[in-house]
């Protein structure tokens, strides 16, 4: 089992940013990638970001340039600066972690709680 919590998130103003972060505790060893997806009112969830244990990362292309994920492996914890952030940026993010055996099988998803954050025009 892992264990995700969030930090970070609340109300900003337009061309504010944001950090989030995320903490994995439990079975850590077998996590191979996390990320962040996002899910707006009335829209399904989405990926933001995500980067694996080599430090290979995948972005939505609408927020590339904007937005940038980093991991530290020693802690356990993935981050998520927000920078420019527009309206249309307000969403509920979740943290999201994949773990597998050593073989990549028996893939399986973990999530957070949800962090909200609002951008104000």
């Amino acid at each position: 089992q892992v264990q995700l919590v969030e930090s970070g998130g609340g109300l900003v103003q337009v061309g504010g940013s944001l950090r989030l972060s995320c903490a994995a505790s439990g079975n850590t060893l077998n996590i191979r990638a996390m990320g962040w997806y996002r899910q707006a009112p009335g829209k399904q969830r989405e990926l933001v970001a995500r980067i694996d244990n080599g430090g290979g990362t995948e972005y939505a292309n609408s927020l590339k340039g904007r937005f940038t994920i980093s991991r530290d492996n020693a802690k356990n914890t993935v981050y998520l600066q927000m920078n420019s952030l527009k309206p249309e940026d307000t969403a509920v993010y979740y943290c999201n972690a994949v773990s597998s055996d050593p073989r990549g099988f028996y893939p399986r998803d973990y999530w957070g709680q949800g962090t909200q954050v609002t951008v104000s025009s």
